[in-house]
Order: structure tokens, then sequence, then C-alpha cells
């Protein structure tokens, strides 16, 4: 059953995951922007979506560049959940799953630390 939820309020949720990175972490991300999107046209079911160069690949040529995005998919986090608690925890998940991506950690090693 999908949870219903205002666009500020899973906007709010978002921020809260933002804020449970630990400071230093959080100051070591560059050049990112955190969005938030109903859904991903080409993959509905996505749940986030990082979209860059990670801080590990970066090299002096990326001075200069757009920022990286990542995208937290509102519709489709609010379709798997069923409580608001669960929507504040698949938040927390995802965003911390994206923010890995842009420190260069993949997939394979967030499942293995739990992150999937």
């Amino acid at each position: 059953m999908t949870v219903r939820m205002t666009p500020q309020r899973f906007e709010e949720l978002v921020g809260d995951a933002l804020d449970l990175i630990p400071p230093d972490l959080a100051s070591a991300i560059d050049n990112v922007v955190i969005l938030v999107a109903d859904r991903n046209a080409d993959e509905p079911e996505l749940l986030g979506l990082y979209e860059g160069i990670a801080l590990t690949e970066r090299d002096s040529w990326y001075v200069g560049s757009l920022p990286d995005t990542i995208t937290i998919y509102r519709e489709a986090l609010l379709d798997i959940c069923g409580s608001e608690a669960e929507v504040v925890d698949e938040v927390a998940i995802t965003v911390i799953h994206e923010i890995a991506h842009h420190f260069g950690i993949d997939d394979d090693r967030l499942h293995e630390l739990g992150w999937a």
C-alpha cells in the first residue's frame, strides 16, 4: 500500500537524512546537487540515482564541471513503504546509498555493508 505524504514533508525527510551524515564526511561532499523527483522515466521503480563523477575518479580536468546530481524518487519510495516510519528509514537508506556512490563506493560494496 502506497503511503500518502506531501512533497514538502518528503523533502524534509531527505533533509533529515542528509543531517545524518557525520559533519566530517558531509564537508567532503563536493559539487553535488540533491534533487527530489516523482519517478525516473526510464526505470520507474528506481529509488535514487547518482549521476556524476565520483570523488575517487576526479582529476584536474574536473575543475569547472557542472555539479553531480543525486535524485531521490518520491513516488517510488512511497510505493514500497507501508507507513511513514518506513518512509523515514527508506529515504535515509537511499540518500546514504547515493552519497556513497559520490565517494566512489559501488553497489557490491554497499551490499556488503548492508546499505543495499
